[in-house]
């Protein structure tokens, strides 16, 4: 054997190794504590995007009112 080929599975043997412990330090199951808070996160998240999609839709609505506002006192109604 080379010394190359040794390295070599030195190398993927280590890994193996690394990724060996990697898998067994996990819990098998997420907690419900912690699916939880990522529920309550998501929620909080759509929440956010809603009330942003909110804001946008009156400052949009707004905008019309003024144009439509502008146009009326330009044609003097």
């Amino acid at each position: 054997m080379t010394s190359t080929f040794v390295r070599s599975l030195l190398v993927a043997g280590a890994a193996i190794g690394a990724l060996s412990m990697a898998a067994c330090s996990k819990p098998a199951a997420p907690s419900a504590d912690n699916v939880a808070a990522d529920a309550t996160a998501a929620a909080n998240t759509a929440m956010n995007a809603a009330a942003d999609s909110s804001g946008a839709a009156n400052t949009a609505m707004n905008a019309a009112a003024d144009s439509s506002n502008s146009a009326m006192n330009a044609t003097g109604q």
